[in-house]
């Protein structure tokens, strides 16, 4: 009989020795072979009547490696779900110094080694303190419903090509290079702009230029103040950054439009607004008032997230065996990583990580969980948010006959069902935390926002 036994190597760093006999194996070894036997397919012998001898004189010694390791494998599982213990990843294979010979011809006992990660015992007091954490509201104003109306305008507008740049409407498709940068780099990065969104010493510039000229700019001084924040966060620097004001950038004209912008008329408010009626101007400012509020409340809540996570992942004390996770992150997934790997990748391993069992403790002392009814509803609004973004059946009915075949379909699929499920997850969880921090809510303008900072942390 099996025997498995656990002792320390270190902190939260445990090792598994796993000693099996002859009899826990021999049996699953015969079986096997008589397995193999009736499934075997060998030129001048029918399927199955392969003789058991020829088999294990061909296969055996595989056959008897296998189910050794399996029979290993399989007292290792069962004990650590028998002790409930908690633990990082899977158990790696420890080498014991013994070296393993097999012989199916002398069948003997065999001790092989595991070590795990233990998942240590810890307080959120971040939480359990209702700690404090600001939160960011935009002011929807006249002036960016103005925009948006401009926009609107645009977009529904009649676009045609030109050669070269002659009014502050002209929209401009340029890429933007890092000065000194190779045309290849990461922090290329293209934009539709019009060019009135400059400067006006950048605008004047631009009169002229053509398809194909490059630029050289300051970030700083090309943008208008206001949109200068939006064009940071686009280039992948950070708004708050006052250094970033200071980069030269090469800026490359790919094409250049002058737009007919639309009338506003109740034409243009029903084809944006098919159905609802929206017959004046007033309405349909109206109307973008509230998508622009909409839009701006969930960015806000995606910051008070993002900051909510970061003092968790940074500000919850939990004590991680580093040594055995980065062996595991070296050898425990499909393609072993090298050591420079991972190095590389430890920072956001470790922050996924922490996060994970911050999770998992919140969900499971606070009955936090996701039905099957709820999987379906997430699948079905996902479905309905697809066709509203393809700007098709925006008001569907999300419980029609035909979304269930969609549902049944989706459900079949582990990857999709998983991905439903995190969400959702996710977001009960966030619920859950934003009852718990002291939410300090400020309403601001909207740079105010884009430049209002965001939380990065040290572990403590």
């Amino acid at each position: 009989m099996a025997t498995v036994t656990q002792s320390n190597i270190g902190p939260l760093h445990e090792k598994i020795s796993v000693t099996i006999a002859t009899t826990d194996y021999l049996p699953g070894f015969q079986k096997a072979l008589k397995n193999y036997s009736k499934n075997a397919n060998l030129p001048g012998f029918r399927k199955g009547m392969v003789p058991a001898g020829l088999v294990k004189k061909m296969y055996g010694e595989n056959i008897f490696s296998d189910e050794i390791l399996r029979t290993a494998g399989t007292e290792v599982e069962k004990y650590l779900s028998e002790a409930k213990l908690k633990f990082f990843g899977r158990p790696l294979p420890l080498d014991n110094g013994t070296g393993y010979r097999f012989d199916m011809n002398a069948p003997q006992d065999y001790t092989f080694d595991f070590e795990i990660g233990l998942q240590p015992e810890f307080s959120i007091p971040v939480i359990e303190g209702g700690a404090a954490i600001d939160a960011w509201k935009v002011i929807v104003t006249p002036e960016m419903i103005d925009e948006e109306v401009e926009k609107v305008r645009y977009r529904a507008g009649k676009m045609s090509d030109i050669d070269t740049i002659a009014h502050e409407d002209d929209v401009i498709n340029v890429t933007f290079l890092p000065n000194g940068a190779a045309a290849d780099v990461e922090g290329k990065k293209t934009n539709s702009l019009l060019v009135k969104y400059f400067s006006p010493d950048a605008q004047a510039k631009l009169m002229g230029r053509a398809v194909n000229d490059t630029i050289e700019i300051v970030l700083g001084s090309a943008f208008d103040e206001k949109l200068l924040p939006a064009i940071l966060k686009d280039l992948g620097l950070e708004p708050t950054d006052e250094s970033a004001k200071e980069l030269y950038y090469n800026m490359t004209i790919d094409k250049i439009g002058h737009v007919e912008k639309a009338i506003l008329d109740a034409g243009l408010f029903d084809d944006i607004y098919k159905g609802a009626g929206i017959t004046s101007e007033e309405d349909f400012r109206e109307r973008l008032k509230t998508e622009i509020q909409t839009y701006w409340d969930q960015q806000g809540r995606n910051k008070l997230h993002n900051d909510m996570f970061e003092i968790l992942v940074h500000e919850t004390p939990i004590e991680i065996p580093t040594a055995f996770m980065k062996r595991w992150l070296a050898e425990g997934g499909e393609t072993p990583k090298s050591a420079e790997q991972v190095e590389k990748e430890w920072s956001g391993f470790d922050h996924s990580m922490r996060w994970e069992i911050i999770c998992s403790k919140i969900a499971n002392e606070n009955g936090i969980s996701v039905s099957r009814e709820e999987i379906e509803q997430g699948i079905r609004m996902s479905v309905k948010q697809y066709f509203a973004q393809m700007g098709m059946m925006a008001d569907i009915d999300t419980e029609a006959e035909w979304m269930q075949g969609i549902v049944d379909k989706q459900l079949k699929d582990r990857k999709a069902t998983e991905e439903i499920y995190n969400q959702v997850m996710t977001e009960k969880l966030f619920s859950f935390l934003e009852s718990k921090f002291a939410v300090n809510m400020h309403e601001v303008p909207l740079d105010e926002f884009l430049k209002a900072p965001s939380k990065h942390h040290h572990h403590h």
